[in-house]
């Protein structure tokens, strides 16, 4: 566990329940990438991500958050957000007060953001939420036939931007967590489209979607951006977002083995700690 993760027993005392320290991943839905117009669009951006796992670096650079405290006896509400669809965002993953942010379709702002379209070619693109993600990409625009988006950010890095030549920007990188006691990373950015199809912008890695001229979607509890679509072959549409995921560890010792939503439950994680995979929504009683 994280320093400051023990049990704070309030022994002695009749009917005053007892808290204990838990550490947590919480990572929200991804951005679905976009179609501007019948032109290339971004990559959707990575959901929010926070962690208070082992000094590990939240989404955006941010740092290692505090671990949460629980009380005993009390029901906590763990709500997974899905992954947004073609020009939706991605909806935000919760963990009691803990909320990360979805991830922000093509040219909006999220958890990380999305990249933009050909239509904005200065500036930056999708904003990501501080400690949670990084920006999109910016889109370019260099007259008809050649057109490529902006990458969707990524919880460790920002998309990049298109570029001349159809090169379609690809999506920012995802987190690395080692909470469940392996090396996983997750939170990638999806990758853009460029006008002509030559291009496809990567997905960055952690679940981020290829974009066009066949788009992927994000990864499935990675909480990845939907790759964006390029204007060949005419119509086609981009790729939704992935759904996030919240994980939470304790001590055995501490774990209550009360849940709601059939998450996966590992317990003697390095030896001491219990780890719980929520992949959908549900509850569980500290």
């Amino acid at each position: 566990m994280s320093l400051g993760a023990n049990r704070v027993a309030l022994f002695g005392v009749a009917g005053v329940p007892s808290e204990y320290s838990i550490d947590f991943l919480v990572i929200a839905g991804g951005g679905g990438g976009g179609v501007h117009n019948g032109y290339s669009d971004g990559g959707g951006g990575a959901g929010g991500y926070r962690s208070s796992w082992n000094s590990e670096t939240s989404g955006g650079g941010g740092a290692s958050e505090s671990a949460h405290t629980l009380t005993t006896n009390t029901v906590y509400t763990i709500t997974v957000g899905a992954g947004g669809a073609e020009d939706v965002n991605g909806a935000d993953s919760v963990f009691d007060s803990i909320t990360s942010t979805g991830g922000g379709h093509a040219k909006t702002d999220g958890g990380s953001g999305g990249g933009t379209s050909y239509d904005r070619t200065t500036g930056e693109g999708g904003l990501g939420t501080t400690n949670q993600g990084y920006n999109g990409g910016v889109g370019y625009y260099g007259g008809a036939g050649t057109v490529a988006g902006g990458g969707g950010g990524g919880a460790a890095v920002r998309g990049t931007d298109g570029a001349t030549g159809n090169n379609a920007g690809v999506g920012g990188n995802g987190q690395t967590s080692t909470i469940t006691g392996a090396s996983v990373v997750r939170g990638g950015g999806g990758g853009a489209g460029s006008e002509d199809g030559s291009t496809t912008g990567t997905g960055g890695t952690g679940g981020g979607g290829n974009g066009g001229p066949s788009p992927t979607a994000g990864g499935v509890n990675q909480g990845g951006g939907g790759g964006g679509a390029g204007n060949t072959p005419s119509g086609t549409p981009s790729a939704s977002g992935g759904s996030g995921v919240v994980i939470l560890r304790m001590t055995d010792a501490d774990y209550s083995g009360t849940t709601t939503g059939s998450p996966t439950v590992a317990t003697g994680v390095d030896g001491t700690d219990t780890v719980i995979t929520f992949n959908s929504s549900g509850t569980y009683t500290g």
